[in-house]
């Protein structure tokens, strides 16, 4: 099943929080399936509300976050909670109080009855009837469980990756493109309307580098001694770039005058380092919506931004440059726009650049930029603010640095070229599943360490290897149970599934919608990465206590429904990151 479908393609185009007096409830949506846990902590805020506004409850200060766990024994019911005992000191009443009047005031269909235990924790015991119920209304939904209501709100715009097309994508872009490509599905599976956007920096210092070192490869190759430039690129995809010129077109622009001869050289170069970075990233399953090149940029849309800048007053000219008045809005100093030469910086095609993506109307923009992009964040929100814009629609992600290790050893450089390891290079020898998974484990803002011997591992040691068995697991239960003749009902009769196995599955698999609204709210992928991996864990527990072939017909049945369903969300979660859910393995 493909959860996003591509969409139109433009090549260059313009186109956990603490509760306060009002507590936050988690929707995902009228009509939809509310996982039991999300339910009980709802109920518990609207009997804090109920509590607040009806004066039992006087409330000083800010709420701790209310959280449930699954007791240690099930005598002590399905949840259980210690908000009591958390909430003591703003309420100013002993945890057994509190307990005894949230449990008072409490409905929710889910919960059969609310008992209290040792010094105030409250122990939730769920309907089985709703349970079923619900798990019925998964089952009939098939792959569409996991695909949140619209929210029918204006686009938001993620940009990332971005990198220049000067040179092959290293692990540090294959970092961003997995954490984008990934939060673009998330936020398409809770409902949002996301267009993707890769800026292409083919504007500037760096082409006119690209042009100059091409060249010097060019004439080299066609036996010419030439002084390799200064400030050019060394890599040996230039190298490689150079060679497809000389095998297209031979010496037939050795006789040009260089300065004739550098443009062209600079347009077939960028054309073809522009086709291998998509090329790479296409293998990497990540697609854009909108490829933005920065040259539509200049100069006019430049000239625009500077000059609505010079008319609200927020540019002064010092030293025959123009400089933004961004100190005003927080920058540690004014930054330089124009400089006394007349040619823009960087920062002139960045606001020239935002300035268009705010008149495109997104109610939201995401940038994904490296670590070291942070003293960026300040200057670009305050030309946005001294434009007139809402700077808060514009928000900044930060990748963290990305380390590679392989036999308890940094690694530092390709072996085949002597530098930065290329994004190819490591699909090429961990393979693309693993790869992302990997990226998308931890937080994007955390260092990752990246374990290449324990990416290429087949065992329950690697993450993704456990998480995808389990769905080729499934899929040979089934064959299985068709070489048995036994086939799925439409109705199964969920109430045999009583075992603690069957319910553990089942609450891991009904917390799914919630898990995707909150990586959505939080631009979390590893949210869904862990959770996929849990459910994995918790559908190998089942497998190993509940067998499914040989035992009684409804039971088997039911339990064959029941894997389907976890097999759905696996593969649907494995789809958000952009990793395969195999058949057989």
């Amino acid at each position: 099943m493909h959860l996003v479908k591509k969409k139109r393609r433009e090549e260059v185009g313009e186109g956990k929080a603490k509760i306060k007096f009002e507590p936050k409830k988690l929707s995902i949506g009228k009509g939809k399936i509310l996982d039991v846990k999300t339910e009980i902590i709802n109920a518990i805020n609207s009997a804090v509300e109920l509590s607040i506004k009806a004066g039992t409850f006087k409330l000083e200060g800010d709420l701790p976050e209310i959280s449930l766990e699954v007791p240690p024994k099930k005598e002590f019911g399905d949840f259980s909670t210690n908000f009591a005992m958390k909430s003591a000191k703003i309420f100013h009443m002993s945890p057994k109080q509190i307990a005894e009047e949230i449990k008072a005031v409490i409905s929710a269909d889910c919960i059969e009855k609310v008992e209290i235990a040792g010094a105030g924790f409250l122990n939730f015991y769920i309907k089985q009837e709703v349970i079923f119920g619900r798990l019925k209304e998964i089952y009939d939904m098939g792959e569409k469980f996991g695909q949140l209501p619209d929210k029918k709100n204006v686009p938001i715009q993620i940009e990332y990756v971005s990198a220049n097309p000067t040179g092959l994508l290293h692990v540090g872009h294959g970092r961003g493109a997995a954490a984008g490509s990934a939060i673009v599905n998330i936020l398409r599976a809770a409902g949002y309307h996301v267009v993707s956007e890769y800026y292409i920096n083919d504007a500037g210092n760096q082409m006119e580098n690209l042009a100059k070192s091409v060249n010097a490869r060019y004439l080299e190759l066609l036996g010419e001694k030439v002084e390799f430039p200064e400030n050019g690129y060394h890599g040996a995809d230039i190298i490689d770039t150079a060679k497809k010129i000389v095998e297209h077109y031979g010496d037939k622009y050795l006789e040009l005058p260089e300065e004739e001869r550098l443009p062209v050289l600079e347009n077939l170069a960028y054309q073809n380092k522009l086709n291998e970075l998509k090329k790479d990233l296409s293998n990497f399953r990540v697609e854009f919506d909108v490829w933005f090149s920065e040259r539509i940029l200049h100069p006019q849309k430049i000239n625009d931004a500077v000059k609505v800048l010079r008319e609200r007053g927020e540019i002064y000219e010092k030293d025959g440059a123009l400089w933004l008045k961004s100190t005003k809005y927080g920058d540690d100093k004014d930054r330089v726009v124009i400089r006394e030469n007349g040619v823009p910086t960087y920062l002139a095609a960045d606001i020239a650049y935002h300035k268009n993506k705010y008149e495109r109307g997104f109610s939201q923009m995401i940038n994904l930029w490296g670590a070291d992009h942070h003293g960026y964040i300040a200057r670009v929100k305050a030309a946005m603010t001294a434009l007139g814009f809402d700077a808060n629609k514009l928000k900044i992600l930060l990748l963290q640095m990305v380390s590679l290790y392989r036999g308890g050893e940094l690694v530092k450089m390709s072996k085949r070229t002597g530098e930065s390891i290329t994004l190819r290079e490591l699909m090429e020898e961990v393979g693309t599943d693993a790869a992302r998974y990997f990226f998308l484990m931890r937080s994007i803002d955390s260092q990752l360490d990246f374990d290449l011997d324990l990416a290429k591992k087949q065992s329950s040691e690697n993450p993704v290897y456990y998480i995808q068995y389990a769905h080729a697991r499934i899929c040979s239960i089934f064959k299985q149970a068709e070489e048995n003749n036994l086939k799925l009902d439409a109705a199964p009769n969920f109430n045999l599934l009583t075992t603690e196995a069957e319910k553990d599955l089942i609450n891991k698999i009904f917390e799914y919608p919630a898990e995707i609204e909150k990586a959505a709210e939080e631009y979390a992928p590893q949210r869904i990465a862990r959770y996929v991996y849990d459910l994995a864990a918790q559908f190998h527990s089942f497998y190993r206590d509940c067998r499914i072939i040989g035992v009684e017909t409804e039971l088997a049945k039911a339990r064959l429904a029941l894997i389907k369903i976890t097999a759905h969300t696996i593969k649907h979660a494995l789809n958000l990151l952009g990793v395969s859910a195999p058949t057989s393995m």
